[in-house]
């Protein structure tokens, strides 16, 4: 009742569009692929990539994951949007900002075609370190078996799906909080049978949404509506940004009623392939 379909409520968006530049935000796991016990076998379907291509040719569309920028690429592999990686810490777009406080965190880099890109990367400094915690946590958890440790470059992710036993999970949520507190610039953030360890800086999903709508040319919010879909908790802090920003769509993907900033809901990738290709087909009429 209180986050009611997307798609059943697909006209009230629309009419709320009128006049304004749609710009796209989607999450990954959960969002476009389903969540699966080993987590380099999240592929997209086929249909799901035909949609995405579709919906970015008709809008601007980036994918801001807690995972790498470029694992992301390797499963979507589409050059038409734009990718955030570990959870806006690693951004890459055609322009940088024009935020002094932004700048500092840019270099400029040519790819293989030529191509001039900027890089955005706000953790930077934290690299060796996390390194460094990726060992610590490989040595002290390899008597527990089923969790996976994921380097994703400027966050790491301690998968526990594969898990058996609840005791076990436990004691592995002691250690990691055990081992992450000897590194004081560094927080637990929890997830779908997921522990997040990030950098303590002033960075998440909502900032760098307004960090990809600057680079993007939308400085003027009241010309913009975004549209963010998301799963997870690191979703809600987009979500929040939209809610701040006054107009656009925050969207939860979830089978089940939960506690979110989001306004309305899709049920599960399916459900969001086929807003999607609606929204494409809306465009394109």
């Amino acid at each position: 009742e209180n986050h009611p379909s997307a798609l059943d409520n697909f006209e009230e968006i629309l009419s709320i569009a009128k006049g304004k530049e749609i710009v796209l935000f989607l999450d990954y796991d959960g969002t476009l692929s389903p969540i699966v016990d080993d987590p380099d076998q999240a592929h997209i379907s086929n249909a799901m990539r035909i949609a995405l291509c579709e919906i970015a040719s008709c809008f601007q569309t980036a994918i801001i994951s807690g995972r790498r920028r470029n694992k992301v690429y390797e499963f979507v592999k589409l050059r038409n949007l734009y990718y955030a990686g570990s959870h806006g810490m690693d951004i890459s777009t055609p322009l940088g900002s024009s935020n002094n406080e932004n700048q500092k965190h840019q270099t400029k880099a040519i790819d293989e075609n030529g191509n001039q890109f900027v890089n955005f990367l706000p953790a930077k400094e934290y690299l060796s370190t996390i390194q460094e915690i990726i060992e610590v946590l490989r040595e002290t958890i390899a008597t527990i078996k089923g969790p996976t440790i994921e380097d994703n470059l400027y966050c790491i992710s301690v998968h526990y799906r594969r898990v058996k036993s609840e005791e076990d999970v436990g004691v592995l949520k002691e250690i990691v909080e055990s081992i992450i507190k000897a590194y004081p610039d560094f927080q637990i953030s929890g997830g779908r049978k997921v522990m997040e360890i990030r950098p303590k800086i002033n960075w998440d999903k909502g900032r760098a949404l307004l960090y990809l709508l600057e680079t993007l040319g939308f400085d003027n919010f009241n010309d913009v509506l975004p549209i963010y879909i998301g799963d997870d908790k690191t979703d809600e802090d987009a979500f929040k940004v939209i809610d701040h920003i006054g107009h656009g769509f925050p969207i939860i993907v979830s089978s089940v009623a939960k506690d979110t900033m989001a306004s309305f809901s899709l049920r599960d990738p399916s459900h969001v392939m086929a807003f999607l290709i609606r929204l494409a087909k809306w465009k394109r009429n």
